[in-house]
């Protein structure tokens, strides 16, 4: 195959790389029954290597300014990523973690394809896999989607049937049911990267430019201008110079439905009960570790999909980020909801995330001195990474074996202590987390505090009256006379957009 150069966005996640903060996508999958090796072996044959990246290597010319590019690799080995270990009896879900800690501080070979799975014996009565790849492949939506393109829906699927290689194939998966609506984001990403690449570097070099943009009333610009404005997160525990060694935990699976009714009983999405329960478990952490914690917010930083339907089996990296500041200094669980979701109803009409990809694409063609002054940035800004991934309703099958949980944790980015996954799969979530060794060395802690806050939530959301949050709409009105749909501010009968006036900004 020929040469194919690295996407601007791939080359920036390529150019984070970091002995200290990796750019790799950690995944674990756990299995009711012994995987077989010979028949995940060829499963990975048939259906992960139709994918060109799976087969390619990176080659970074040492000219200056030279792009680097995918090529096959001609000694491509298969038994070298996909390997195997045993879990040291009893074979429980610590040793587990500890094997999947070492291997999510362990840099991938970069002189091979930038993936590498481990099928670990011996974890409880069956098996577990735990996933390596990089994020120069694709963003984890892709990744993940790509991973569950090698499961069936039933576990008496024949083995894998030799047929012709195809090269990027869209392979229609469980998964795929989770883009329905990101188009219209997709197109806004493309209108807005132009805008972003023409005024990042200006903006990087002088800081009141971004201010200038802002004047325009162009929103694009306004969201830029935003996100460079904020000023650093506080230092905390989760905050500091990183080390190799990280560390993983994640939490037993909770049922979806237990989440959905908190939230109905509540007043908030099952993402607004999770993110609660979560900005509670740090707040315990933070008390625990002796640090205050009264008014304090913290930022996550939050990818957001931006693929358009039907591009999801595209490799790549297709997201944007935002921030959103969690309430860390309410002790209060309700309050804290009540406030998470004002504050997440405030960030959908926001372009803060395809305003973020355009700089993304920026770092992968800009300078390294330029690169670092903005990953550093970024890092000033936000504490923790938050994903949440909803995965397949049902139930699946690899290599015969029943899937039956999944984690995947993706790079922080800007080099931050702290990640949290949230996944939904087959009527069940779970939390993950994961954290830098010498800043965080018990994320078993971070889980404990969650179970905390979320039985907390619980008990509220059982009581016989627990109030409901309201819901009001804004008074305003859009440019066509229709009401306006976003929910007020805080304290206003206007959303952001209305805010103070009956009639929209702009």
């Amino acid at each position: 195959m020929a040469k194919k150069a690295l996407s601007s966005v791939d080359t920036a996640w390529l150019r984070m790389e970091d002995p200290t903060n990796l750019m790799m996508i950690t995944g674990v999958m756990v299995f009711g029954q012994p995987l077989v090796y010979e028949r995940l072996k060829a499963t990975l044959e048939e259906r992960l290597l139709i994918f060109d990246r799976f087969r390619q290597r990176i080659v970074q010319p040492a000219l200056p300014g030279a792009s680097p590019y995918w090529e096959d690799d001609p000694n491509l080995d298969l038994r070298y990523h996909l390997q195997r270990a045993t879990l040291p009896p009893p074979g429980d879900r610590a040793a587990l973690q500890e094997l999947a800690s070492l291997l999510a501080s362990t840099q991938l070979d970069f002189s091979r394809p930038l993936w590498q799975l481990h099928l670990v014996d011996g974890y409880g009565g069956g098996s577990a896999l735990i996933c390596r790849l990089h994020h120069c492949i694709g963003d984890g939506l892709a990744l993940v989607h790509v991973l569950l393109s090698l499961t069936d829906n039933e576990p008496d699927a024949p083995w894998p049937v030799s047929r012709p290689k195809r090269h990027d194939t869209q392979i229609r998966t469980p998964f795929d049911s989770l883009f329905r609506r990101t188009g219209k984001a997709f197109n806004k990403t493309q209108r807005l990267a132009g805008t972003v690449l023409k005024e990042g570097l200006e903006v990087w070099k002088r800081p009141a430019r971004a201010v200038d943009l802002a004047r325009t009333g162009v929103r694009g610009t306004e969201s830029l201008a935003r996100l460079l404005l904020l000023w650093p997160d506080p230092d905390t525990v989760f905050k500091g110079p990183l080390g190799v060694a990280k560390r993983a935990a994640w939490s037993d699976p909770i049922p979806l439905k237990e989440v959905k009714s908190i939230g109905r009983a509540l007043g908030g999405t099952v993402n607004d009960v999770l993110l609660t329960a979560m900005t509670g478990s740090l707040r315990r952490y933070l008390e625990g570790r002796g640090e205050r914690v009264e008014g304090l917010n913290v930022r996550a930083v939050v990818p957001v999909n931006l693929r358009r339907p039907g591009t999801e089996a595209e490799l790549g990296n297709k997201f944007g980020l935002f921030f959103l500041s969690l309430p860390v200094g309410m002790a209060e669980p309700l309050q804290r909801l009540r406030e998470i979701v004002r504050r997440m109803d405030a960030r959908k009409d926001s372009l803060e995330a395809p305003v973020a990809f355009g700089i993304l694409t920026a770092i992968g063609m800009s300078p390294s001195q330029i690169q670092d002054i903005v990953v550093t940035m970024f890092g000033a800004k936000g504490t923790t990474v938050m994903t949440n991934v909803m995965g397949p309703r049902e139930g699946l099958y690899l290599a015969g074996a029943p899937l039956e949980g999944l984690m995947f944790w993706v790079p922080q980015s800007g080099r931050l202590g702290i990640g949290v996954s949230i996944l939904s799969y087959a009527g069940s979530v779970w939390m993950g987390v994961m954290t830098d060794a010498g800043l965080v060395p018990d994320p078993e802690a971070v889980i404990a505090g969650f179970y905390a806050e979320f039985e907390e939530l619980h008990s509220l959301a059982t009581q016989p009256e627990s109030p409901p949050l309201p819901r009001e709409r804004c008074r305003g009105r859009t440019r066509s006379g229709l009401p306006c749909k976003n929910y007020p501010l805080a304290g206003s009968a206007y959303c952001r957009v209305h805010q103070g006036q009956g009639t929209p900004r702009g």
